[in-house]
């Protein structure tokens, strides 16, 4: 049986840019971007995970929004279950301790990186949703 790997993301925005999280060279899927999040353990809520998550690993406290997408992806160590809501940063500056970089994207220019496959549902829901918000943002 295939193992399940419940994760957790978040869609921080700000001025129109979205955080993106460079995987580093000794994490799977080396190279890739991800929002940043981590593993649900047993006994939490997807929220109360992403507090926890990016407490942990960006030293920063966050608000928890509206969920964004839940996604499943086979890789070959297990079926990660993705669960991806929108964030808001109240205090601190996200900073990568795991991560080989952060990097604020426009909104326009996520599919400008290679994202892991798991979090490619939610970035085009992201996309699709801040335009709806910001008409006048460019194609």
């Amino acid at each position: 049986m295939t193992e399940q790997i419940d994760v957790v993301g978040a869609v921080l925005v700000r001025d129109g840019t979205v955080l993106a999280a460079l995987r580093g060279q000794a994490m799977a899927m080396a190279g890739l971007w991800e929002f940043p999040g981590g593993k649900i353990e047993p006994g939490e809520s997807p929220q109360e995970a992403l507090v926890r998550e990016l407490r942990e690993e960006l030293l920063c406290e966050i608000t928890v929004g509206d969920h964004v997408e839940t996604t499943s992806h086979a890789y070959d160590f297990g079926i990660v279950r993705l669960t991806t809501f929108f964030a808001t940063v109240i205090s601190g500056e996200p900073r990568a301790t795991e991560h080989a970089e952060l990097r604020w994207i426009p909104v326009t220019e996520l599919r400008s990186v290679q994202w892991a496959p798991a979090d490619l549902p939610a970035v085009e829901h992201v996309i699709h949703t801040l335009r709806r918000l910001d008409p006048q943002a460019p194609q």
